[in-house]
């Protein structure tokens, strides 16, 4: 249990503190956007086999839903999560928040929106196929596409752990639970979508 809650802290850390960092030196949007598409890529290869590679809260609560994972194992992977976002939070002072360049009706509904996709990404590779590399070229290119088209709008999270840590330390908290309501919305409804697809397929 807790061993998949620190595989996840590391993944987790790792793609906060790449990402986040591609912010604090000053990256275009395009660069940010490749930096978090490849990272996620690289951190599910690299640590997909033992713990799934969910570095997401959101995704670990919709895997949780679909009765993919344990409620003990969910509890880990989101407190690793958390933990690993906020240490990336505090070696970067914060750098890189989640920043609202919109209304707050289009906040909700576009991060809503993306992370539904970003799930339904997920949901649809590992039904094609249990191998790690085309489920990371997927999940990350599905990253870095959503960052670069939405990003500029709400800063794209889809992860409450990659605006925790950032924005907790930075003292931008008032909008972390917007963005962990709106996320955690848009992976379970592509699991209810998937489950809507399944049973009438049936």
């Amino acid at each position: 249990m807790w061993k998949r809650g620190g595989i996840e802290a590391m993944g987790t850390f790792t793609m906060v503190f790449v990402g986040c960092g591609s912010v604090a030196f000053g990256r275009s949007s395009l660069e940010i956007s490749i930096a978090f598409g490849a990272i996620v890529a690289l951190v599910i290869l690299a640590i997909g086999r033992w713990s799934g590679a969910h570095i997401n809260p959101a995704v670990s609560i919709a895997f949780w839903y679909r009765g993919d994972l344990s409620s003990n194992d969910t509890i880990a992977h989101v407190l690793g999560q958390l933990v690993g976002a906020l240490f990336a939070g505090f070696l970067l002072s914060g750098a890189g928040p989640t920043v609202k360049n919109t209304s707050w009706l289009n906040l909700i509904g576009i991060e809503i929106f993306i992370t539904f996709l970003l799930m339904a990404s997920i949901l649809w590779i590992i039904r094609q196929t249990e191998r790690w590399l085309p489920i990371a070229v997927v999940v990350g290119s599905t990253v870095a596409a959503l960052a670069f088209i939405f990003g500029t709008y709400t800063g794209a999270s889809m992860n409450p752990a990659r605006t925790f840590g950032p924005n907790l330390i930075s003292g931008d908290i008032a909008i972390i639970p917007i963005y962990f309501m709106c996320t955690i919305v848009g992976a379970l409804l592509a699991v209810l979508v998937e489950n809507v697809i399944a049973s009438t397929s049936e």
